[in-house]
């Protein structure tokens, strides 16, 4: 490939509306251009990129037992209607009709085309299990599209569906998805952790998240010093507390006028945050809620909605607090409340004694409080809290927490859309049984993005081998036009290219700083320089993109380094 040839448009200026490195770089070196809000096009060289992430995606599919097919984009209402996603997915599905008035949605998941094919294909438990997958564009009407292709309405997705007669079958496929996800991710170059994670809008009984580690991930994770344990900070769970001490303390009302936060009031008694006690009210499925966690802790909402009987919440208002507790918020606490409530304590709460809490009186607090006798035991005891750094873990290590961006998701769906569509198979005994299905997903744009925001410097993209463009830049400095220089350059990159090395040939007849920063920017990790004067000396300059100082190599010793990198 000579650059002469191929569409490479470069700029030094960053577009003002974009904010991640991964954004700035990719319209810096001409990966993508805007076409509209969340919608991008991929330029050659881009496409280069996506389509190396996209070929390591397949073969790994394909080494896992997966068969590829490929599923519309445009999916009829009547499929969405029987799953009743139609009205539940939300404002991200784009829905559309077509000249007969017809009505269509653009597929942002593809769970009710692929079991719709599923049940007119599949019949027999002789055909199971089968792990169907397509390399395909998906739609999401975002609200706020951002961050480039990391938050695009439009962009490109691998998803796979598979189909079991057993749990144990299903089981089986959730495991080898995640050992082939691990060598997807690990043949990328990617620094990268699987995580324990929520299932979220698609629903299922397990799931777990493939995040790349960067400290501009939108996920907060949570991992343990002692093992490989990992979760996102939505499930994320410490170690249980010890047991309960014995009361101290008799519980004793006390002033606090204007201190209305556990912060506050900590201070004002002098102790630590620790012994404060957060009251959260709530109005769930079966009415009002007073959910308790500790002081410096917070409430994770998805652990809370999970707590029987609670579900999908929002705050309670002012009047309903009035009414259950007496008292208005800043001073709320689980002591004597005016009404019956349901009490929903954090693990950490039930194990604590001598607390402070409001006292469901303006300006007041109760101090010294301690369950069994100042107040009944809680209702429900969960953990319902997020976890924060230097919890103890589970596995006795300690809590540590990283960022990440999410790129892949595998998920044990159950039998949540094969029974709501009527899909069965006859098992061995010819008896109608529903399948499981599992459910696996791997953001192949998103890679690309999340890949340079692990992965850049000041000077630009600094490409993993697996995903770069091209692996090797053979730059020419020609200023006086001499046909030797250029016959050199040509005959390495053929003899690179025979090797089987990804080279490209910059004969774009730039000046050296202008072409080394372009290469620099786009990211190639090995870059070669032919010149009249190494020629004269028998040697070409070469040096890594991540780091070191150039070098003067002979032929042998050049071609020996670049197929060891």
């Amino acid at each position: 490939m000579r650059l002469s040839r191929f569409h490479l448009h470069t700029t030094k200026e960053t577009p003002a509306d974009a904010e991640l490195v991964s954004h700035k770089l990719m319209l810096r070196a001409g990966m993508i251009r805007k076409l509209a809000a969340g919608l991008y096009t991929w330029t050659p060289l881009g496409l280069r990129v996506l389509r190396k992430v996209e070929a390591v995606v397949r073969e790994e599919m394909n080494r896992a037992g997966a068969v590829e097919l490929q599923l519309p984009t445009i999916q009829p209402r009547e499929l969405w209607e029987e799953t009743g996603r139609w009205g539940k997915f939300g404002g991200q599905l784009l829905k559309i009709k077509d000249r007969k008035e017809a009505e269509y949605c653009f597929s942002p998941t593809a769970e009710e085309a692929i079991t719709d094919f599923a049940r007119q294909e599949l019949s027999s438990y002789k055909q199971l299990p089968v792990n169907f997958y397509q390399i395909h564009t998906k739609f999401r009407d975002e609200i706020r599209p951002r961050f480039g292709v990391m938050r695009a309405r439009e962009f490109l997705m691998k998803d796979a569906y598979s189909f079991h007669v057993s749990d144990e079958d299903l089981a089986r496929e959730y495991e080898n998805m995640k050992a082939a996800y691990i060598r997807v991710f690990g043949r990328l170059g990617l620094e990268f952790r699987a995580v324990q994670a929520d299932s979220g809008a698609i629903g299922g009984d397990a799931s777990q998240e493939f995040h790349v580690l960067a400290d501009s991930g939108e996920d907060a994770l949570a991992f343990s010093t002692a093992s490989d344990y990992a979760a996102n900070v939505e499930t994320a769970q410490a170690a249980a507390p010890g047991p309960r001490p014995a009361a101290t303390e008799e519980m004793r009302k006390v002033e606090t006028p204007v201190q209305k936060t556990c912060e506050d009031v900590a201070a004002l008694l002098g102790i630590p945050l620790q012994r404060t006690v957060k009251s959260v009210a709530v109005f769930g499925e079966q009415g009002f809620v007073l959910a308790l966690v500790r002081g410096d802790h917070s409430v994770n909402e998805i652990k809370l909605a999970k707590v029987d009987g609670i579900g999908e919440y929002r705050p309670a208002t002012e009047a309903e607090i009035l009414e259950h507790l007496g008292s208005e918020p800043g001073f709320l606490g689980p002591v004597s409340p005016k009404k019956a409530i349901r009490l929903v304590a954090d693990r950490e709460v039930a194990a604590m004694a001598d607390f402070v809490v409001g006292a469901n009186e303006a300006g007041f607090h109760l101090a010294g409080v301690n369950w069994g006798r100042d107040l009944a035991e809680a209702d429900v005891v969960a953990d319902i809290r997020n976890v924060v750094a230097g919890d103890r873990a589970a596995d006795g290590g300690e809590i540590r927490l990283a960022r990440g961006i999410e790129v892949g998701h595998v998920f044990q769906l159950g039998r949540k859309y094969s029974q709501a569509m009527g899909f069965t198979v006859l098992d061995e005994n010819g008896k109608a049984v529903v399948p499981a299905m599992g459910c696996y997903g791997i953001g192949v744009s998103r890679i690309v993005a999340a890949a340079i925001e692990q992965n850049h410097d000041e000077a630009g993209i600094v490409w993993p081998v697996p995903m770069a463009p091209w692996t090797v830049a053979v730059c020419v400095i020609n200023p006086k036009k001499d046909a030797q220089v250029d016959e050199a350059a040509e005959s390495l990159l053929v003899e690179l290219q025979a090797a089987g090395i990804d080279a490209v040939l910059d004969d774009r007849g730039l000046r050296p700083g202008p072409m080394f920063a372009d290469m620099e920017l786009i990211g190639i990790p090995h870059r070669v320089v032919v010149s009249a004067r190494g020629l004269e000396a028998g040697t070409y300059e070469y040096r890594a993109r991540s780091g070191g100082e150039a070098e003067a190599l002979d032929r042998a010793q050049l071609l020996e380094r670049l197929r060891q990198a």
